[in-house]
């Protein structure tokens, strides 16, 4: 009787990681990549100066380009030779995190845009979209744990 021998996928997981340019993300970033994951870099490109002037918010609140954010994320995947996109956000953004937080100061509320920005766009749209490239895991720089779900 002939045997059979069963190996694992040699497949790396796929994993988009939502890189910022910042250390946090950079890290985790390298570390995926010396675990063997495919990995895919993204970054988010949420905020513009379109914003500060939709706003009519002062020119110098935009200090901190986003370009050169994506510039610093681009470096850091070139480093690790991995693929390197920017996916843009700028509208949901604004629609969903912006005009949420200027509508909740206005009642007398005070927000958290970050809370909106992680459920709407990190781990809605961008999530959403990821998967749908086929991706197995998506990553970002905060601390998290690992919780399987069954569906």
């Amino acid at each position: 009787m002939p045997s059979i021998t069963v190996q694992e996928s040699k497949n790396p997981k796929l994993v988009y990681m939502m890189l910022s340019g910042g250390v946090d993300s950079s890290v985790a970033c390298a570390k995926l990549v010396d675990e063997g994951y495919e990995v895919r870099a993204v970054f988010m490109q949420c905020w513009s100066m379109n914003q500060i002037n939709k706003l009519k918010l002062p020119k110098e609140l935009y200090d901190c380009s986003w370009e050169d954010d994506a510039k610093d994320a681009e470096l850091v995947a070139k480093k690790l030779n991995i693929p390197f996109e920017i996916w843009d956000f700028e509208d949901e953004y604004y629609n969903k995190v912006i005009k949420h937080m200027i509508d909740e100061y206005s009642n007398g509320r005070t927000p958290n845009p970050d809370v909106m920005c992680n459920g709407v766009i990190k781990f809605g749209i961008f999530y959403d979209r990821a998967m749908k490239l086929g991706a197995d895991y998506v990553a970002t720089g905060h601390y998290a744990r690992i919780v399987e779900v069954e569906e």
